[in-house]
Protein backbone atom coordinates (compact mmCIF):
# COMPACT_ATOMS: atom_id res chain seq x y z
CA UNK A 1 0.00 0.00 0.00
CA UNK A 2 1.35 3.39 -1.00
CA UNK A 3 1.93 6.13 1.56
CA UNK A 4 2.08 8.89 -1.06
CA UNK A 5 -0.60 11.57 -0.71
CA UNK A 6 -3.67 10.63 -2.69
CA UNK A 7 -4.94 13.32 -5.08
CA UNK A 8 -8.54 13.90 -4.06
CA UNK A 9 -11.42 16.25 -4.65
CA UNK A 10 -13.42 17.32 -1.61
CA UNK A 11 -17.05 18.16 -2.30
CA UNK A 12 -20.47 18.26 -0.71
CA UNK A 13 -22.00 14.82 -0.66
CA UNK A 14 -24.88 13.84 -2.88
CA UNK A 15 -27.53 11.24 -2.23
CA UNK A 16 -25.98 9.12 -4.98
CA UNK A 17 -22.77 8.88 -2.88
CA UNK A 18 -24.52 7.02 -0.09
CA UNK A 19 -23.94 3.52 -1.48
CA UNK A 20 -20.18 4.16 -1.43
CA UNK A 21 -20.43 5.81 2.00
CA UNK A 22 -22.38 2.82 3.30
CA UNK A 23 -19.73 0.42 1.96
CA UNK A 24 -16.95 2.33 3.72
CA UNK A 25 -18.92 2.49 6.95
CA UNK A 26 -19.82 -1.21 6.76
CA UNK A 27 -16.10 -2.04 6.82
CA UNK A 28 -15.65 -0.15 10.11
CA UNK A 29 -18.84 -1.52 11.66
CA UNK A 30 -17.97 -5.14 10.87
CA UNK A 31 -14.18 -5.12 11.27
CA UNK A 32 -13.20 -2.44 13.77
CA UNK A 33 -14.19 -0.67 16.94
CA UNK A 34 -14.06 2.76 15.32
CA UNK A 35 -17.87 2.62 15.34
CA UNK A 36 -19.82 1.10 18.20
CA UNK A 37 -22.60 0.08 15.84
CA UNK A 38 -22.66 -3.69 15.48
CA UNK A 39 -24.99 -4.08 12.49
CA UNK A 40 -24.26 -2.06 9.35
CA UNK A 41 -27.06 0.33 8.44
CA UNK A 42 -28.63 0.02 5.00
CA UNK A 43 -28.05 2.49 2.19
CA UNK A 44 -31.57 3.82 2.85
CA UNK A 45 -30.66 4.44 6.51
CA UNK A 46 -27.48 6.25 5.46
CA UNK A 47 -29.53 8.41 3.07
CA UNK A 48 -31.82 9.28 5.99
CA UNK A 49 -28.91 10.11 8.29
CA UNK A 50 -27.38 12.38 5.65
CA UNK A 51 -30.74 14.12 5.17
CA UNK A 52 -30.96 14.84 8.91
CA UNK A 53 -27.45 16.28 8.91
CA UNK A 54 -28.22 18.56 5.98
CA UNK A 55 -31.60 19.57 7.49
CA UNK A 56 -29.67 20.87 10.50
CA UNK A 57 -27.59 23.01 8.14
CA UNK A 58 -24.47 20.98 8.85
CA UNK A 59 -21.87 19.85 6.32
CA UNK A 60 -21.58 16.31 4.94
CA UNK A 61 -18.46 16.12 2.74
CA UNK A 62 -16.96 13.34 0.64
CA UNK A 63 -13.46 12.81 -0.74
CA UNK A 64 -13.31 11.54 -4.28
CA UNK A 65 -10.34 9.98 -6.10
CA UNK A 66 -10.55 8.86 -9.72
CA UNK A 67 -14.33 9.23 -9.62
CA UNK A 68 -14.74 7.03 -6.50
CA UNK A 69 -15.77 8.11 -3.01
CA UNK A 70 -12.83 7.22 -0.74
CA UNK A 71 -13.91 8.89 2.49
CA UNK A 72 -16.49 11.08 4.13
CA UNK A 73 -17.00 13.34 7.09
CA UNK A 74 -19.90 15.16 8.65
CA UNK A 75 -20.80 17.16 11.73
CA UNK A 76 -23.61 16.46 14.13
CA UNK A 77 -24.87 17.88 17.39
CA UNK A 78 -22.68 17.00 20.35
CA UNK A 79 -25.64 16.83 22.73
CA UNK A 80 -29.32 17.73 22.18
CA UNK A 81 -29.76 20.42 24.87
CA UNK A 82 -29.71 24.01 23.64
CA UNK A 83 -26.76 24.95 25.87
CA UNK A 84 -24.59 22.81 23.56
CA UNK A 85 -25.76 24.53 20.37
CA UNK A 86 -22.29 25.91 19.57
CA UNK A 87 -20.59 22.54 20.10
CA UNK A 88 -20.57 19.87 17.44
CA UNK A 89 -19.17 16.37 17.04
CA UNK A 90 -17.24 15.19 14.00
CA UNK A 91 -17.46 11.82 12.27
CA UNK A 92 -14.90 10.73 9.69
CA UNK A 93 -14.30 7.49 7.82
CA UNK A 94 -11.74 6.70 5.10
CA UNK A 95 -11.84 3.72 2.75
CA UNK A 96 -9.44 1.08 4.12
CA UNK A 97 -7.42 0.95 0.89
CA UNK A 98 -6.37 4.60 1.14
CA UNK A 99 -5.60 5.11 4.84
CA UNK A 100 -2.45 7.03 5.70
CA UNK A 101 -2.53 8.92 2.41
CA UNK A 102 -3.81 12.29 3.67
CA UNK A 103 -7.51 11.70 2.99
CA UNK A 104 -8.52 11.87 6.65
CA UNK A 105 -6.56 15.05 7.36
CA UNK A 106 -8.00 16.73 4.25
CA UNK A 107 -11.56 15.72 5.13
CA UNK A 108 -11.38 16.72 8.78
CA UNK A 109 -9.61 19.98 7.90
CA UNK A 110 -12.43 20.86 5.51
CA UNK A 111 -15.03 20.02 8.15
CA UNK A 112 -13.28 22.19 10.74
CA UNK A 113 -13.18 25.14 8.32
CA UNK A 114 -16.84 24.74 7.32
CA UNK A 115 -18.05 24.47 10.91
CA UNK A 116 -15.95 27.45 11.96
CA UNK A 117 -17.45 29.49 9.11
CA UNK A 118 -20.94 28.45 10.27
CA UNK A 119 -20.26 29.99 13.70
CA UNK A 120 -19.63 26.90 15.82
CA UNK A 121 -17.21 27.36 18.72
CA UNK A 122 -16.16 23.82 19.75
CA UNK A 123 -15.69 20.51 17.95
CA UNK A 124 -15.58 17.21 19.80
CA UNK A 125 -14.14 13.97 18.45
CA UNK A 126 -15.43 10.81 20.10
CA UNK A 127 -13.07 8.09 18.92
CA UNK A 128 -13.94 4.45 19.35
CA UNK A 129 -11.05 2.41 20.77
CA UNK A 130 -7.96 3.90 22.38
CA UNK A 131 -5.95 1.66 20.02
CA UNK A 132 -7.34 3.63 17.04
CA UNK A 133 -4.11 5.57 16.57
CA UNK A 134 -4.99 6.52 12.99
CA UNK A 135 -8.02 8.56 13.99
CA UNK A 136 -6.33 9.93 17.10
CA UNK A 137 -3.37 11.01 14.95
CA UNK A 138 -5.57 12.72 12.35
CA UNK A 139 -7.30 14.69 15.09
CA UNK A 140 -3.97 15.65 16.71
CA UNK A 141 -2.58 16.87 13.35
CA UNK A 142 -5.45 19.32 13.19
CA UNK A 143 -4.87 20.62 16.71
CA UNK A 144 -7.35 18.56 18.72
CA UNK A 145 -6.36 17.87 22.33
CA UNK A 146 -7.07 14.60 24.02
CA UNK A 147 -9.30 15.45 26.96
CA UNK A 148 -9.80 11.98 28.35
CA UNK A 149 -10.37 8.29 27.90
CA UNK A 150 -13.56 6.59 29.02
CA UNK A 151 -12.34 3.09 29.81
CA UNK A 152 -14.40 0.09 28.80
CA UNK A 153 -17.65 1.89 28.01
CA UNK A 154 -18.45 -0.15 24.89
CA UNK A 155 -18.70 -3.91 24.34
CA UNK A 156 -17.93 -5.14 20.85
CA UNK A 157 -16.38 -8.31 19.45
CA UNK A 158 -16.40 -9.81 22.94
CA UNK A 159 -14.19 -7.17 24.54
CA UNK A 160 -14.59 -3.89 26.38
CA UNK A 161 -13.72 -0.86 24.26
CA UNK A 162 -12.51 2.58 25.35
CA UNK A 163 -13.65 5.91 23.98
CA UNK A 164 -11.13 8.70 23.46
CA UNK A 165 -12.52 12.23 23.82
CA UNK A 166 -10.76 14.91 21.78
CA UNK A 167 -11.54 18.62 21.56
CA UNK A 168 -10.78 21.56 19.27
CA UNK A 169 -11.82 25.17 19.91
CA UNK A 170 -13.04 26.73 16.65
CA UNK A 171 -12.53 30.27 15.43
CA UNK A 172 -12.94 32.82 18.17
CA UNK A 173 -14.08 30.24 20.72
CA UNK A 174 -12.55 32.20 23.59
CA UNK A 175 -13.85 35.63 22.52
CA UNK A 176 -16.90 35.60 24.77
CA UNK A 177 -20.53 35.35 23.80
CA UNK A 178 -21.61 35.93 20.22
CA UNK A 179 -23.31 39.27 19.57
CA UNK A 180 -26.38 37.37 18.40
CA UNK A 181 -27.22 33.72 18.16
CA UNK A 182 -25.85 32.94 14.70
CA UNK A 183 -27.35 29.46 14.68
CA UNK A 184 -30.99 30.55 14.70
CA UNK A 185 -31.77 29.44 18.25
CA UNK A 186 -33.20 31.59 21.04
CA UNK A 187 -30.90 34.41 22.22
CA UNK A 188 -28.39 33.61 24.92
CA UNK A 189 -29.55 35.20 28.20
Amino acid sequence: MSSDPLPIILRDSEESDMAAVQAIYTYYVTRSCASFEETPPSVAEMIGRRAKTLARGLPYVVAEADGEVVGYTYAGPFRPRSAYRYTIEDSIYVAPGVVRRGVGVALLGALVRRCTDLGYRQMIGIIGDSANQGSIGVHRKLGFRQEGVLRGVGLKFGRWIDVVVMHLPLGDADAGLPAKDQLGLPPIP
